[in-house]
């Protein structure tokens, strides 16, 4: 291990770009397709890594739906959050804001409850088994149609007091943000927070409109932010926070190498990037792994990487105090590790 590995491994850290079903490692997967005796168009855990060979978006989401295929029960979604939650504690994360796709599930015919249950008791037993606190983000799917988003919604209603925020996910190109306007204002007056995917792969417009058109207080990933100067200066300006994922990016072809991802640039812009694992299971790390990634690149400091961490607890939605909390940690650890 370099020093900086050393240091990324014992630093607190949040995530808050985490897709829970893009948790199912392979092994996983076999194990509940046995369990649920679900036939997958896979021969071994091999040949589903190979799968794992993506030149964009949606090669990447074609082979995700098939994966979540195997969860069917509430025992299944508990024990996929407990996966990802052991991983993440393994990492030194002490708190993390999952995304979860109840329509990928509901359409096959899962009760929203079974969902939702399962990864809550997942979230409980990780608190008591880590200390490590989550919040769970219902995501809407952009390529399904508004009715469909409005519908989960309702779906969600007896849980929303166990619910944190809504956004959006899947199939960025030819669903801009404005599709999903009233539902996201609708969620807005229901108290939730909101949250979008944009500029990963569609323009910076994409941005724009998660901005105006769906009040977004955070935005995901972000990347073509940057061709933008405007818009550089609005989301300097504004402080909102850029949950970013490089290896990712790296994977689905968003950036062609490590050493041009955009995270130093974004830092030297004052934005207030965070670093995340997104879908960790096809895009072969988890937020560590990230870090890691990114720091061998020979552009990030121990400042930086601090930066980083503080960005994630200060744009997670924890309260003020807690966030206190974590950002003092990161302090003494800081002082004494840096």
């Amino acid at each position: 291990m370099t020093d900086l590995d050393t240091f990324i491994a014992g630093l607190p850290k949040a995530e808050l770009h985490l897709h829970i079903e893009g948790s199912l490692e392979p092994e996983q997967m076999f194990a509940l397709a046995r369990r649920n005796r679900v036939d997958i168009p896979f021969g071994s855990v091999e040949q589903v890594r190979a799968a794992y060979s993506f030149s964009n978006l949606q090669d990447f989401l074609d082979i995700y739906y098939q994966g979540a295929d195997v969860l069917r029960s509430q025992e299944d979604f508990r024990d996929l959050a407990l996966a990802y939650f052991d991983r993440a504690a393994a990492d030194n994360v002490r708190h993390a804001e999952i995304f979860f796709d109840p329509q990928t599930h509901t359409d096959r015919g899962i009760p929203f409850g079974i969902v939702a249950e399962g990864l809550l008791d997942g979230m409980a037993e990780a608190e008591a088994r880590h200390g490590l606190t989550s919040k769970l983000i219902l995501c809407f799917l952009r390529h399904l149609d508004e009715e469909a988003a409005f519908e989960t919604l309702r779906q969600a209603e007896p849980w929303l007091d166990r619910i944190a925020g809504v956004g959006l996910d899947s199939s960025e190109l030819g669903h801009p943000p404005e599709k999903f306007a009233r539902v996201f204002a609708r969620a807005g007056e229901m108290g939730l927070k909101r949250v979008a995917h944009a500029g990963e792969e569609g323009p910076p417009d994409y941005v724009v409109q998660a901005l105006d058109l769906l009040a977004i207080d955070r935005l995901d990933h972000g990347n073509r932010s940057l061709e933008d100067p405007a818009l550089v200066r609005r989301l300097a300006e504004s402080g909102i926070t850029l949950t970013v994922c490089p290896l990712s990016n790296l994977k689905l072809c968003v950036v062609g190498d490590l050493a041009d991802h955009p995270i130093p640039r974004m830092l030297e812009l004052g934005l207030a990037a965070t670093i995340n694992s997104d879908d960790p299971a096809y895009f072969g790390g988890y937020v560590n792994d990230n870090y890691r990634a990114l720091a061998a690149q020979g552009r990030l400091s121990t400042v930086d990487i601090a930066t980083l961490a503080r960005n994630s607890f200060t744009g997670s939605f924890l309260d003020d105090a807690d966030v206190a909390h974590h950002l003092a940690a990161i302090d003494d650890y800081v002082a004494e590790h840096g």
